[in-house]
């Protein structure tokens, strides 16, 4: 990467209603981080295209997508959860009840965080991940990463992220995960 790659870095935030002007390409760099992933039916593409949809109802829903030189270098996206919230449904561990307590301004949940391979390990990620929380005034943010995702984990780790439980999600066929939060505020 070139010193001035990271400056030249464009970030442009898209909601719901303007999601669709750039569905397939979030597709297409979906199936290129994912490709090894391809042939489990959870990671298959259309799965993929369903569960970003659904997430995309979600109120607050918020996606960051990173360019540079009008290049897309990779996504993250995610919602603010409220009461009621799915999103701890399915956990397999022990926890603190209150823990999975959510109420609005709790938690800001980060569905998604992919940079593509050619861009991987120069920073990006942070960046896009940065973007999107930057102005965040929730509590915490929590994410869900693979259990076997050992380089995943140690980069959210070295965020400032900590396991808290072990979720399966709702969605048919998805593979148990890990839950990570990082406090965002603490006033």
């Amino acid at each position: 990467m070139e010193p001035t790659e990271m400056a030249k870095l464009t970030l442009r935030r898209y909601d719901s209603a303007s999601l669709e002007q750039i569905f397939e390409q979030l597709l297409d760099i979906y199936a290129e981080v994912y490709a090894d992933h391809l042939d489990d039916p959870f990671f298959a593409v259309d799965r993929f295209a369903e569960r970003l949809r659904a997430h995309a109802h979600a109120p607050g829903y918020e996606l960051v997508l990173g360019e540079v030189a009008s290049e897309p270098v990779g996504y993250i996206y995610g919602y603010p959860l409220g009461p009621g919230s799915r999103w701890w449904q399915g956990v397999t561990t022990p926890v603190d009840p209150d823990l999975l307590t959510e109420h609005a301004g709790r938690t800001f949940a980060i569905c998604e965080l992919m940079v593509r391979p050619a861009w991987q390990g120069k920073g990006f990620a942070r960046r896009l991940h940065d973007a999107l929380l930057g102005k965040r005034r929730e509590e915490r943010a929590t994410l869900l990463v693979e259990q076997d995702n050992e380089h995943a984990r140690g980069i959210y780790e070295r965020w400032g992220y900590r396991k808290v439980a072990e979720v399966r999600p709702s969605w048919p066929d998805a593979p148990t995960l890990d839950a990570l939060i990082l406090a965002l505020r603490t006033d």
